[in-house]
């Protein structure tokens, strides 16, 4: 069996899931006690607690579309770990791009070494774990200078959204440059049709949805936007593949030139 998906990284998963889970359901359970004691009724938490649950279909939409795209390289198991417990699509793909890197492989192609797969392990669990230790020293004062910061005016708080909104285009700019310039010394994954058909879907929908949301006043369509939008780029990758002749759905310029 492949050491990526063997009996122990199985055991290892459904360990750190399962106690996740317990860890939800104890808080759970004292959350709904405390609402008893504060004086809400069962009703409102029912609907709190439902409301919450139908919030996190987005978002885990696209956690299950960021461990599909690392499985092809990682095996399902680490992903699945990672991304159940504290990863996010942004940071779990650049930790482990950037190791495999410095091995000279990447996330095209499967990683077939054990110590590379070591070292991604390692990066992506290590990089997350600062926060987690810094957050209970650090983030009430933080916090607290931020909002200090961001309330002094309208100007400052209009401010900072625009560096926050600047900063998060930055990180979309940089998948962007990559998938669309991405050379490959062995011609596996260089950029090319593949990429940028999967990128303009993606963006077509993305757009498409937005609008609807703004148009309709969908506000609880907005958030399955994203998620909905990679699919759908996910899918045209697999429709080109399987429709066209290989030697057209694997065309790249670089091969051209």
């Amino acid at each position: 069996m492949d050491f990526k998906e063997s009996g122990f990284m199985y055991g290892l998963a459904v360990f750190v899931i399962g106690f996740v889970v317990v860890e939800s359901v104890f808080f759970i359970v004292k959350a709904f006690k405390r609402g008893r004691e504060l004086g809400l009724s069962k009703e409102k938490m029912k609907n709190a607690a439902i409301s919450s649950a139908l919030f996190t279909v987005a978002p885990a939409l696209s956690i299950l579309a960021t461990v599909i795209a690392l499985a092809g390289a990682l095996g399902i198991v680490l992903p699945w770990i990672r991304l159940s417990v504290i990863g996010n699509l942004a940071y779990e793909t650049v930790a482990s791009e950037t190791m495999l890197e410095v091995f000279g492989a990447s996330l095209k192609q499967p990683v077939t070494d054990p110590s590379q797969f070591g070292a991604v392990a390692w990066v992506m669990t290590l990089g997350t774990s600062f926060a987690l230790v810094l957050l209970p020293f650090f983030c009430k004062t933080i916090h607290k200078k931020v909002g200090q910061t961001v309330a002094k005016s309208e100007k400052t708080s209009k401010a900072g959204d625009v560096l926050a909104a600047a900063a998060f285009i930055g990180i979309i700019a940089a998948f962007i440059a990559r998938a669309i310039n991405g050379k490959t010394e062995d011609g596996v994954g260089d950029a090319g049709l593949m990429s940028i058909a999967t990128l303009l879907t993606s963006m077509a929908v993305s757009l498409i949805l937005e609008t609807v949301c703004a148009k309709f006043s969908l506000t609880k369509l907005q958030p399955f936007a994203m998620p909905i939008a990679m699919f759908a780029g996910m899918g045209m990758a697999v429709l080109l593949g399987l429709a066209l002749p290989e030697s057209v759905a694997a065309w790249t310029w670089w091969r051209q030139i």
